[in-house]
């Protein structure tokens, strides 16, 4: 995961899922991705085992690190952030060397590369508002004429990071997309823009296959468009609705196959904007809201895998 230290525990879903790890009596050991290496076909890490408390100011201890081998682990959650860089991808190819010798890794180091999580959605057509990927500016523009209000954004930002809203009639549209496409060297994904952002941006949580049955709808802040809680937005537990569950039944399946336990859709009005894979948030809020225990559904399925691979 990234830094412990700099969480904030009250809406941190790591954080749950570690709670919910110890209250099962698991052993937690703690790692950075720059703790790993490989040696011999083998993947090792300086670990440091881990106590959690669901306290605001006091939330963890850690021991003194102790180089082991992660092939010693049960599971291994991969939980960091993005940007999706070479060394995210380099930390993948480390998990897949632990995975090989037996240990579970949540999500699959294979899926966690395949599965862009704006790319993605293109598995899901009939989900999906138009969409564009590419890095020429002038089949963005044209993108942009043919369906008038659009969001641009790049393939490995998080948070509502470098998006754009535009138009055709917008007087920066041509600089947005010199900067944003790097001089057309970089692909970035044009969709057409989806009016009901108004109403919020829904988080949907898929468990092992499973939608939960609330998603957290986020609503833009004062002066914005995004409804990313990280841009100031606020939200709001709201219950799925009939096209949410039509959409994860689309989508859930192919999570599953692909080895995916635990994923967040992104839904604006009836229609699927991105497939968060990476570390998905929201199960505190959630969690609070409606009485839920949303991790304890991760770890019956992950100790489900387990036990029956051993």
């Amino acid at each position: 995961m990234d830094p412990i230290s700099g969480i904030k525990t009250y809406k941190d879903s790591t954080f749950a899922m570690l709670l919910e790890a110890q209250q099962r009596g698991h052993a937690l050991y703690y790692m950075q991705p720059e703790d790993l290496f490989a040696k011999d076909g083998r993947v090792f890490a300086h670990m440091q085992q881990l106590e959690v408390r669901d306290n605001r100011t006091d939330w963890f201890s850690l021991s003194d690190a102790a180089i082991r081998s992660l092939d010693e682990l049960d599971i291994v959650l991969m939980r960091r952030d993005p940007p999706f860089d070479m060394d995210y991808i380099y930390a993948t190819y480390m998990l897949e060397l632990a995975e090989n010798r037996g240990t579970l890794v949540i999500n699959r180091p294979q899926s966690l590369r395949d599965a862009n999580e704006k790319f993605f959605i293109n598995n899901f057509p009939q989900c999906c508002v138009p969409m564009l990927i590419s890095s020429n500016s002038t089949l963005l523009r044209e993108f942009v004429a043919q369906h008038g209000h659009c969001v641009v954004k790049p393939l490995d930002g998080m948070g509502g990071e470098s998006v754009f809203q535009v138009s055709e009639a917008d007087l920066n549209l041509n600089v947005i997309l010199e900067t944003i496409t790097r001089h057309d060297s970089r692909p970035v994904m044009a969709q057409k823009f989806i009016d009901e952002i108004s109403s919020g941006d829904k988080r949907i949580l898929i468990v092992n296959g499973e939608p939960v049955p609330y998603a957290l709808a986020r609503f833009p802040g004062e002066g914005d468009f995004r409804g990313n809680l990280a841009k100031g937005g606020s939200s709001k537990g709201i219950p799925l609705s009939d096209r949410d569950l039509w959409i994860c039944s689309q989508v859930a399946p192919e999570l599953k196959r692909r080895g995916i336990l635990f994923a967040g859709l992104d839904v604006i009005g009836d229609w699927l904007s991105e497939v968060n894979v990476t570390s998905p948030t929201c199960i505190r809020e959630l969690d609070e809201q409606f009485g839920l225990n949303i991790a304890a559904g991760l770890f019956d399925a992950a100790e489900e895998i387990v036990r029956n691979a051993g």
